[in-house]
C-alpha cells in the first residue's frame, strides 16, 4: 500500500479522519483514521466510499463565460471589472456571495474579508444558515458566543442521551454508534421525532412528537423538573442571568398534561421521559435538523439550553446541550464569520468589534452592520436590488425554499458568477461565469467539526486541468479589485496564521474561541498540523459565560400556536437526508454503491393515508404545496405518522424530472437566525398513472436527463440506469439508445417492449418497458454491462437457469441484500444483530444498517412465532 495521507472526511460536521493511499492518477484507498479523536478509525459508508467519486466525470475544468472556454486572466479580469462597476454605480449593497459549508477555513476567510472588510457590504451568507444558524443564534442568545459546550469524549460519559429531530443512525452514524457503545454500557437513549426513524427503533424510548411542539415539550420538561426540586438555584445564582418573570411564564400552560396534548403523545409516555431525565445528571441532548430548520428554531434551541443551564448540565462530563452539524466546515465557516449576522473571529457589528476587525485588516471601507441572510437574498436578487452575485461551492438553485423563486432571480440577475467542481448543475445553469475549483482530494486546509476539533484537509492528487483553490479564486479577483497588499497570500498557511492572529486580536479573554498558539508556526508546522479542539474539553466548566456580565441566559420562549390541517392541504411535508446520499448529490451521485440504498426520491407515508388517498406502495404521486410541486414514488412507512409526509432533499435536474423537494417548501423563517423552515410544509397528495412503466441502461452517460414524466438516475458500475415511466409515446426514449446491433422482443398483450444494443460484442444499452406486465430485477442485467459477450438470455433479463436474487441493499458497506440476510438468518439460526455480522460482515463497518438488522431479526422472530 502507498503511504497514507492523513486528512479529513468531504461530507458531514463529525469530521473524520481518513487515511488515504493514492493508488492510480485519479485512485486512492480509503480508510478510517485511527488516531483521529472524532472516529478513531471508524467510517460511515459515505466516507468508505469516497474514492468512487474522486474522477474527472463532470468536473468543471476550465474557466468559461457564456459557456465557452476562456482563460484565467480574462474571467478574473471580467468578474472583478463586472464587481467594481455594479459597486460603483448602485453601492456596497448591490452585490453579494454565497458561499458554502464545502469550503474550507482559508477559502471561508478570504470570500468574508473581501466582502466586508473591501467591499464594505455584509451581503455574504452560506448554505450553512439552511441548517444550523438558528443554533448559533440560540447559542449566543444563552452564553453570549456561539460555543458548543459539548464534545464527543462527553457521549462516552453520558447516562442519558436525548436526541431531538435528528435521525443520527442515518445522518450521524459514527456519532450514533458511540452512542450505542455507552448505551451498551447501560446507558439510556431517547428520540424525539415524529418518525420513528432507525434511530428511534432502537430507542428505550420514542417520543413521536406533533412537527413544531418541541418548545411545548422542553418547557413543560423544565416546569417538571422546577415543580420536582431538580432546579439547581446554587448554580443559577453563581452562574446564570435569570429574567425576573421567566419563572411566572414558564409555569403558564406547561404542565405536563398540557403538554403531551400538545405534543400529541401519550402523558404516561411523557411523565416518563420527564422522571428519566430528572434522575439521570450526566444527559447529553443532542439536536439537529429538526430543531433548527423551523420557524421558531432559535427558541427551541433555547428551550434546551435553559433546560441544561437551570438544571446545572453543563460544563460537566456527560452533561451538555450538544448541536451536531450537517456540514463537514459549517464550524469553521462560523468561526471567520461567514453568515452575513457575524464578523470574522466570533465578533458581531457593534461598533467595538467593527472597529477593532477594521484595525486588523487596515480595511478600507467596513459593512457597518449584518447583510441579507439567505432567503432574503435571493428575495433581493429577484427585485433587482443586488445586481452582481458569485455563489461558491453550493447549489442554491435545488437547496433554496421556494426554488422556483430562487431560479427565476437567478435568471433575471444581470451577473452571476459560479465556482464549483462540477460542470453543470442547476445552478451552473445560470451562470454568466464559471470558474472551476478545487474538489476533495486536490483542497489543502483545515476545516472544523462539531465538537470545535480542528483538522487538515490534505490534497491527495495534483489539480486538474486549470482548476484552483477556492482561496486563490478570491484573493486574485480581490487583487484585481485594486487590494494587492491585503490579498498577498501564496498559501493556505498565510491565510491560517492570519486567520489565527485575528482570534486573539484585542481579545484578552473575552471570547472562548481564540487560536493563540497556531498563529506561531510555520509552513512546516501548518503541513503537520494534528487535530486540536480549540475552547478545551469543557469551555464553561468555570462558569463563566461570553457575556459582559459573565453569566449565562435563560431566555423566555413560548410555544408558538400549531395551526390546524386545511382542506386544501391536509397533509404535513418534512424533508430531510437519506442515509448514503449527500447534499445534491454532486459527489455521492457517482458512487454505484451508495445509489443502491435509496434509488428513487420516495414520498414516505402511513399506509392508512395511502388508502385514504388512493396510493398503492410503489405508485407514483404528485405531491403539491403552495409554493410548487414534484413526484415521487409512494413508499408506506408504518413509522410515519399519520397525517405527515417525508421526502428526501438530493434529487435535482440533473437527476431526475421527479423528487425536486426544493420547490416545495415555503420561504418562511425564523425571525431571529433566518433560517428557513423545512420540516413542516402544509401539502396534499394524488395519485399519477402512467401509461408505460421500465427501464433504461447504457454504458455511457447521457448529456440530458431522459425527457418522460418520471426518470431517475442511478449510478452503477461501468454505466448508468434511469429508472422510467411515461405517458406518451416511447420514440424520444428509444432514440437514446446508443448505435449498434440491435435485438428485440414485444409481447402486444402486455404492452412489453425490450430492446437491447450489442458494440463491439459487449452490451452497449438496453431499454425495457411495459404498460402491464412485470419488469425483471436490474442487478444482472447491470452486471452484463461489464462483461466480455453477450448473454443469450438478455433479453429475458436474467441469467441461463435460476438465479438467487439478493433483495434490496440494506449493508451498503459489504453489498448485503434483504433476501440474502433472511436466508441466513433462517439457515444459521441467528439470533441478533452481532450474528449477522459474524456470517455476513454486515453491520461492521459504519453500521448505520444496524437498526434495519435489528428490525430484519425481530420480524422474521415475529414470523417464525
Amino acid at each position: 500500500m502507498a503511504k497514507a495521507i492523513r486528512t479529513t472526511c468531504a461530507y458531514c460536521g463529525v469530521g473524520c479522519g481518513i487515511r488515504a493511499a493514492v493508488t492510480g492518477a485519479r485512485s486512492v484507498e480509503i480508510l478510517g483514521d485511527p488516531d483521529h479523536p472524532a472516529n478513531r478509525g471508524r467510517l460511515c459508508s459515505k466516507g468508505t466510499h469516497l474514492g468512487e467519486t474522486v474522477g474527472l466525470q463532470g468536473r468543471l475544468l476550465y474557466p468559461m463565460i457564456a459557456g465557452r472556454r476562456v482563460s484565467w486572466d480574462k474571467a478574473l479580469d471580467l468578474v472583478a471589472r463586472r464587481f467594481k462597476e455594479t459597486i460603483a454605480r448602485h453601492g456596497p449593497g448591490s452585490v453579494a456571495f454565497y458561499v458554502s459549508g464545502q469550503l474550507l477555513t482559508e477559502d471561508y476567510y478570504v470570500a468574508n474579508k473581501l466582502m466586508k472588510g473591501f467591499i464594505g457590504s455584509a451581503n455574504i451568507d452560506t448554505n450553512s444558515r439552511l441548517c444550523m444558524s438558528s443554533a448559533v443564534a440560540g447559542h449566543m442568545r444563552a452564553f453570549g458566543e456561539d460555543v458548543v459546550p459539548a464534545t464527543y469524549e462527553d457521549l462516552d460519559a453520558a447516562d442519558l442521551f436525548v436526541l431531538v429531530g435528528s435521525n443520527t443512525a442515518w445522518c450521524h452514524p459514527i456519532v450514533y454508534q458511540r452512542i450505542r457503545a455507552r448505551c451498551e454500557a447501560g446507558a439510556k437513549l431517547v428520540v424525539i421525532d415524529p418518525r420513528r426513524t432507525e434511530t428511534a427503533e432502537e430507542a428505550d424510548l420514542h417520543l413521536a412528537i406533533r412537527p413544531g411542539s418541541d418548545v411545548a415539550l422542553m418547557n413543560g420538561l423544565l416546569q417538571y423538573c422546577r415543580e420536582t426540586g431538580i432546579v439547581d438555584e446554587a448554580y443559577l445564582g453563581a452562574h446564570v442571568a435569570v429574567p425576573a418573570d421567566f419563572w411566572d411564564r414558564l409555569g403558564e400552560g406547561n404542565d405536563l398534561w398540557s403538554a403531551a396534548r400538545i405534543c400529541d403523545v401519550a402523558a404516561a409516555d411523557l411523565r416518563h421521559f420527564y422522571e428519566l431525565f430528572a434522575a439521570t445528571p450526566r444527559t447529553v441532548t443532542l439536536f439537529s435538523q429538526g430543531i433548527n430548520q423551523s420557524t421558531a428554531g432559535t427558541d427551541q434551541v433555547n428551550a434546551i439550553t435553559n433546560l441544561h443551564l437551570a438544571t446545572g448540565r453543563i460544563g460537566k462530563p456527560g452533561a451538555a446541550p450538544f448541536s451536531i452539524t450537517g456540514q463537514p466546515n459549517a464550524m469553521g465557516g462560523r468561526e471567520v464569520g461567514g453568515l452575513a449576522s457575524t464578523l470574522a473571529a466570533h465578533r458581531d457589528f457593534a461598533a467595538e468589534s467593527r472597529a477593532s476587525v477594521q484595525r486588523f485588516w487596515a480595511a478600507p471601507t467596513m459593512a457597518e452592520k449584518p447583510g441579507l441572510k439567505a432567503v432574503d437574498m435571493f428575495r433581493a436578487v429577484g427585485e433587482g436590488r443586488i445586481k452582481a452575485l458569485w455563489v461558491m461551492a453550493t447549489n442554491p438553485a435545488v437547496s433554496m425554499p421556494d426554488a422556483n423563486r430562487v431560479r427565476e432571480a437567478l435568471g433575471g440577475c444581470p451577473f452571476v458568477v459560479v465556482s464549483d467542481v462540477v460542470e453543470k448543475t442547476d445552478t451552473t445553469a445560470f451562470a454568466h461565469v464559471r470558474l472551476p475549483a478545487a474538489a476533495w482530494g486536490e483542497k489543502d486546509g483545515t476545516v472544523t467539526n462539531s465538537d470545535r476539533t480542528i483538522s487538515r484537509q490534505r490534497a491527495l492528487f495534483p489539480l486538474p486541468g486549470e482548476a484552483r483553490p477556492d482561496w486563490w479564486i478570491v484573493k486574485e479577483v480581490a487583487r484585481r479589485m485594486g487590494w494587492k497588499t491585503a490579498f498577498a497570500y501564496d498559501r493556505p498557511a498565510d491565510i491560517w496564521r492570519e486567520h489565527c492572529r485575528l482570534s486573539t486580536y484585542e481579545n484578552e479573554g473575552a471570547r472562548r474561541f481564540a487560536l493563540p498558539g497556531a498563529a506561531q508556526g510555520g509552513n512546516a508546522a501548518y503541513d503537520a498540523m494534528l487535530p486540536f479542539r480549540w475552547g478545551g474539553d469543557r469551555p464553561f466548566a468555570d462558569g463563566r459565560f461570553s457575556t459582559e456580565d459573565g453569566r449565562a441566559r435563560l431566555i423566555s420562549v413560548a410555544q408558538k400556536p400549531l395551526a390546524d390541517p386545511l382542506a386544501k392541504w391536509p397533509l404535513t411535508l418534512n424533508t430531510g437526508r437519506y442515509r448514503d446520499q449527500w447534499h445534491s448529490m454532486t459527489r455521492t451521485g457517482l458512487a454505484p454503491k451508495l445509489a443502491r440504498h435509496r434509488e428513487e426520491p420516495l414520498v414516505e407515508m402511513h399506509p392508512s393515508d395511502g388508502a385514504r388517498h388512493g396510493l398503492s406502495n410503489g405508485a407514483l404521486a404528485r405531491v403539491d404545496t403552495p409554493q410548487g410541486e414534484s413526484l415521487y414514488r409512494v413508499a408506506y412507512c408504518e413509522g410515519q405518522r399519520a397525517g405527515e409526509l417525508f421526502v428526501p432533499i438530493h434529487w435535482t435536474d440533473r437527476t431526475a424530472s421527479g423528487g425536486r423537494t426544493g420547490l416545495l417548501p415555503r420561504p418562511l423563517v425564523d425571525p431571529v437566525s433566518g433560517q428557513p423552515g423545512f420540516k413542516r410544509t402544509p401539502a396534499s397528495i394524488a395519485l399519477v398513472e402512467p401509461l408505460w412503466c421500465g427501464f433504461l441502461l447504457l454504458a455511457e452517460e447521457l448529456a440530458d436527463r431522459p425527457a418522460c414524466l418520471w426518470a431517475t438516475r442511478v449510478a452503477v458500475p461501468a454505466g448508468v440506469l434511469w429508472e422510467l415511466a411515461g405517458d406518451e409515446a416511447l420514440q424520444r426514449i428509444e432514440a437514446l439508445l446508443p448505435r449498434g446491433e440491435r435485438i428485440e422482443a414485444q409481447d402486444a398483450a402486455r404492452g412489453t417492449r425490450r430492446i437491447a444494443i450489442v458494440a463491439n460484442g459487449r452490451l452497449a444499452g438496453a431499454l425495457f418497458v411495459t404498460q402491464s406486465g412485470e419488469l425483471p430485477p436490474r442487478d444482472w442485467l447491470i452486471a452484463q454491462l461489464a462483461a466480455p459477450t453477450v448473454a443469450p438470455t438478455l433479453l429475458a433479463g436474467r441469467a441461463p437457469g435460476a438465479q438467487a436474487d439478493r433483495g434490496p441493499v440494506v449493508c451498503v458497506c459489504f453489498d448485503v441484500g434483504m433476501t440474502t440476510i433472511v436466508a441466513a438468518i433462517r439457515d444459521q439460526s441467528l439470533t441478533d444483530v452481532a450474528a449477522i455480522g459474524a456470517a455476513l460482515r454486515a453491520g461492521t463497518n459504519c453500521g448505520s444498517c444496524r437498526p434495519a438488522l435489528a428490525r430484519i431479526i425481530a420480524e422474521e422472530k415475529s414470523h417464525a412465532a
